[in-house]
């Protein structure tokens, strides 16, 4: 069962989100909170699997509270940020706070769970409508002249699948262009996340720009 706690200020988007979750024999919403500092307590006390964060509340933005949630460590729970506002400042900020996913509130009900699924299993995302924009952008505002060596004690073909990776390439699609079976690309990947300490996919991106395993050019490719 995957435990989630909902963070909205308006009751009525709460209300839409708990129907659309607990009619899914596998999800449970098992707290609820109005504003950040709420969604921190009410996240200590709960324990669950999946948030999923507003970015504008009274009383403390979502991107504040994420940051709190989240330096927790690795017992956090995975951060969705689901909001209305399609402004890349929102996307960066939730990257920048450790969101596992970013969805627009418009999104289709099974977009919804199937991303809380994904977050729950260690996959993040980030709505389609926004993803290639953002990770174009975010790896221009982080870029870095030259790679150099792989960091973190990363082995060159962990290296060469992060940096691939950053390009927004599936498992397979990775594989294929380093001429390796899909195996191999979800073992490295595994052994690279734990090594720089990442928890899914778009925190592994967002780690790749940052330490120059992956380059501006690499975002503009896609």
């Amino acid at each position: 069962m995957i435990r989630l706690v909902l963070v909205d200020d308006q009751a009525v988007i709460r209300a839409g989100f708990r129907v659309i979750f607990e009619s899914e024999g596998d999800l449970e919403v098992v707290g609820e909170a109005s504003t950040g500092p709420d969604a921190v307590a009410v996240v200590a006390r709960t324990r669950p699997d999946v948030v999923c964060m507003d970015v504008r509340m009274p009383g403390g933005d979502g991107l504040a509270a994420t940051r709190r949630i989240l330096a927790a460590g690795p017992d956090a729970p995975a951060v969705l940020v689901v909001t209305t506002f399609d402004l890349d400042e929102y996307v960066f900020g939730a990257l920048e706070a450790g969101a596992s996913g970013f969805l627009l509130k418009d999104a289709e009900p099974d977009e919804l769970v199937d991303a809380v699924r994904r977050l729950a299993a260690g996959a993040g995302l980030l709505d389609q409508a926004v993803t290639r924009r953002v990770i174009a952008e975010f790896a221009r505002r982080h870029a870095v002249p030259e790679p150099g060596a792989a960091p973190a004690g990363l082995t060159a073909r962990e290296a060469d699948i992060v940096r691939v990776l950053a390009q927004g390439r599936s498992n397979e699609e990775i594989a294929r262009e380093l001429f390796i079976e899909t195996s191999t690309v979800k073992s490295h990947l595994t052994r690279a996340m734990a090594k720089i300490g990442t928890r899914d996919r778009l925190q592994t991106v967002v780690w790749a720009y940052r330490n120059g395993v992956a380059r501006i050019t690499d975002a503009d490719d896609r």
